[in-house]
């Protein structure tokens, strides 16, 4: 098989939560290189808005209001794609959702909710994607995170989502190269970014959560995204702080769960506390058009590590 990708200004990308953080770094990036881009999020009107700024510059772009947990929604992805543009040659599994807290306190129906977005919706977008890619090749790009390979304490339910994407990504490439189908499939493992993540996030602690540090600006990932949309590449880590608690815990899985215990608890309890539990976006859309949460702790704009990595056919 050999595999055989467009330039990113030849491409018509698709992207999943695309109104905020690293989804709409990516859409604003793919458009600034010529891409035409088809666009889905839950925020109807962010859409909307993104869309007639496109518009109104003379770029192709298509809105679909989905949530990704409901396959009928994801077939209207790919429909509208197919009507707009013909199709696509590139499909990105972006949108997802934490929760903080113990799981202890967290309601079994909001660890199946956040499944249903961050796993289900990797699955629906990816298999009905592989319809069109396998015939006319492509990339295929899921979004998992440096916890696909180390877990936290207090966002375990979001660890175990993680996890499990790779292992689906990981699979399905193997069944895909197998059948000798001519398409990438690309799993991004970012390390903590400063997006809206952390508001969106449903919240049942006693205070108000943050990331651990260090923290990558959202363009970093999506500068990697648009990387693997050209250039065939099975993991890209962004940050090496990614790649450095992979490996740290592949060599040494107990220490790294005694540093977690010992670190990881207070790295994401602020000191800002909360009067009650929140569900945030787990079951509704929330604001859009915000790249960045704007973090007061210092934010890296780039990786030295990520772009070594992917420095070939830049």
């Amino acid at each position: 098989m050999r595999l055989h990708l467009k330039p990113v200004s030849d491409q018509t990308i698709v992207v999943t939560g695309a109104t905020s953080g690293i989804g709409l770094a990516t859409v604003r990036m793919a458009v600034a290189q010529g891409a035409r881009v088809v666009m889905a999020a839950r925020n109807a009107q962010a859409l909307a808005t993104l869309a007639e700024g496109f518009h109104h510059l003379g770029r192709s772009a298509v809105a679909v209001p989905a949530d990704v947990a409901n396959v009928q929604d994801v077939q209207r992805i790919r429909d509208a794609a197919l009507e707009a543009f013909g199709g696509f040659d590139t499909w990105v599994n972006n949108a997802g959702v934490s929760i903080f807290g113990r799981y202890e306190d967290v309601p079994l129906q909001d660890m199946r909710r956040l499944f249903e977005t961050n796993f289900w919706g990797v699955v629906h977008g990816s298999m009905i994607a592989l319809e069109i890619l396998r015939e006319r090749g492509g990339a295929l790009i899921n979004l998992g995170s440096e916890v696909s390979d180390i877990a936290l304490p207090l966002q375990g339910m979001y660890s175990a989502s993680k996890h499990a994407v790779k292992g689906f990504t990981d699979s399905l490439r193997m069944e895909v190269e197998a059948a000798g189908y001519p398409v990438s499939v690309t799993l991004i493992k970012p390390a903590a970014i400063d997006t809206p993540f952390v508001p969106h996030a449903a919240n049942y602690m006693d205070v108000q959560p943050r990331l651990p540090s260090p923290l990558y600006a959202p363009e970093v990932v999506a500068d990697a995204i648009l990387y693997a949309a050209h250039q065939p590449k099975r993991d890209i880590y962004v940050g090496g702080a990614a790649k450095a608690f992979s490996a740290s815990n592949r060599m040494m899985p107990r220490v790294m769960d005694k540093v977690s215990e010992r670190f990881m608890i207070d790295q994401q309890r602020s000191e800002r506390p909360v009067a009650h539990p929140t569900q945030a976006t787990l079951y509704h859309p929330g604001g859009g058009l915000r790249e960045m949460r704007g973090d007061s702790r210092p934010v890296h704009h780039r990786s030295l590590y990520t772009r070594l990595t992917t420095s070939i056919g830049r």
